[in-house]
C-alpha cells in the first residue's frame, strides 16, 4: 500500500480552507491511488466548526482519505507533525481603514510561530504554500524562522493572479482559456503585481500579436488583474474564496507535476538573485518544475514599460521586508 501523504491546512474551517479540503481528500490532486491524511488546523474558538468539517469529510466516503487530524493553532508542532505539505491559509484579514503595513505587523507573529513549528515537526521533505495575505512577506517570515528547511520548499501564491490574467486575455481574444499559456506574474501578490502579457501566448503565438489593442494590454488589462480581489469583495461582500482555493490547488499540482516543455507557471519563491531581485526575497517568477523542485525561467527580456512595472512591485517587496526586519532572524 502507498504510504499516505500528510497535508496540513491552516484556517481549515474558513471559506478558502473548506473549499480546498474535499478536493485534497478526493484524489484529484495527488492521484486516485495516493492516500491522504488531512491535518485540519484552526484557532481555538473554531475547533467546534472543525468537528463539522470532519463529519462532512467522513460523509463523502473518499477512498483516498486515510485519516483526519484536528489541531489548534496553540499547538502547531502537533498540527504539522510529519506533514509533507503545509498550506498556510489562516491569517487575519485586512479591515477597512487598515494600512498594508499594519496588516503585515499583525500577521507577522503568526508566521514566525508557523515557521518554527514547521522546522520542528514537519516531514523532511515538507513543502509549504502560503496563501494568507500578504502572502509573499508572510512566507518570508515563516521561511526565515525555519532555517533548516531548504529554501526551495517555500512558495507564496500568485497563481490566482495568473488564472485571473489568463481569463481576461482569453475573453479579449475570443479564445478558450486553455489556449493561453505562460501568463506569468512578476513580483508581489498585491495591486503592484505585473501580469506579463509580453511572454504569454495564445495558441502558441505571442499575446501582443493576437491582441492588437496594446493600450488595453498596458492599461485596463493590468489594472483589472491587479484590482480583481477588491472587485470581488465589492460584488459579493466577501473576499475571493473558491477561486483562491482553486489557485492554491493548481499551485500544488504544478509543483508535483513536471511542467510541459515550453510552458511555465506562476508562484512566488525565494529569489536566488535572478532578474536583479534581492537574494532571499519571496518574489513571483515564471517557473518550471521537474515534479520535485522548481527552476526560474531565465533569459526573459523586459522593455522599458515592463521593467518599470517590475521595479515597482519589487520595491514594494523590499518595503514590506523592511517593515518586518525584526521578525527575520539572521
Amino acid at each position: 500500500m502507498t504510504h499516505p501523504i500528510r497535508v496540513a491546512v491552516t484556517g481549515a474551517a474558513g471559506q478558502i480552507g473548506y473549499a480546498m479540503l474535499f478536493r485534497l481528500a478526493s484524489g484529484e490532486i495527488f492521484g486516485p491511488d495516493q492516500p491522504v491524511i488531512l491535518h485540519l488546523v484552526e484557532i481555538p474558538p473554531m475547533l467546534s466548526a472543525l468537528d463539522g468539517v470532519e463529519m462532512e469529510l467522513d460523509d463523502c466516503a473518499f477512498p483516498t482519505l486515510a485519516g483526519v487530524v484536528k489541531a489548534d493553532s496553540d499547538h502547531l508542532e502537533d498540527a504539522f507533525a510529519d506533514c509533507n505539505f503545509v498550506v498556510c491559509v489562516g491569517s487575519i484579514p485586512r479591515k477597512a481603514g487598515m494600512e498594508r503595513g499594519d496588516l503585515i505587523r499583525i500577521n507577522g507573529p503568526i508566521f514566525t510561530s508557523t515557521g518554527k513549528a514547521i522546522e520542528a515537526a514537519a516531514a523532511e521533505d515538507v513543502r509549504v504554500l502560503v496563501v494568507g495575505n500578504p502572502c509573499n512577506t508572510n512566507c518570508l517570515i515563516a521561511m526565515s524562522n525555519a532555517p533548516k528547511v531548504p529554501r526551495d520548499r517555500w512558495y507564496a501564491m500568485t497563481r490566482l493572479d495568473q488564472n485571473r490574467a489568463m481569463t481576461q486575455i482569453a475573453k479579449k481574444a475570443g479564445q478558450p482559456v486553455s489556449a493561453v499559456k505562460n501568463m506569468n506574474i512578476w513580483g508581489n501578490h498585491s495591486a503592484t503585481q505585473f501580469p506579463d502579457f509580453y511572454h504569454a501566448t495564445i495558441h502558441g503565438n505571442p499575446v501582443p500579436e493576437i491582441i492588437e489593442d496594446h493600450d488595453w494590454l498596458r492599461g485596463e488589462f493590468i489594472e483589472t488583474v491587479q484590482k480583481r480581489g477588491a472587485a470581488v469583495i465589492q460584488a459579493r461582500g466577501a473576499s475571493s474564496a473558491a477561486s483562491a482555493a482553486n489557485a492554491a490547488l493548481d499551485t500544488i499540482k504544478s509543483i508535483i507535476t513536471p511542467t510541459p516543455l515550453g510552458e511555465s507557471f506562476s508562484a512566488a519563491v525565494c529569489s536566488d538573485g535572478s532578474y536583479g531581485v534581492d537574494e532571499g526575497l519571496i518574489c513571483g517568477y515564471p517557473l518550471t518544475s521537474d515534479g520535485t523542485t522548481w527552476k526560474i525561467v531565465e533569459g526573459q527580456e523586459h522593455d522599458d514599460f515592463a521593467q518599470a512595472k517590475f521595479e515597482a512591485t519589487l520595491q514594494e517587496l523590499r518595503d514590506e521586508r523592511d517593515v518586518v526586519r525584526d521578525l527575520l532572524p539572521g
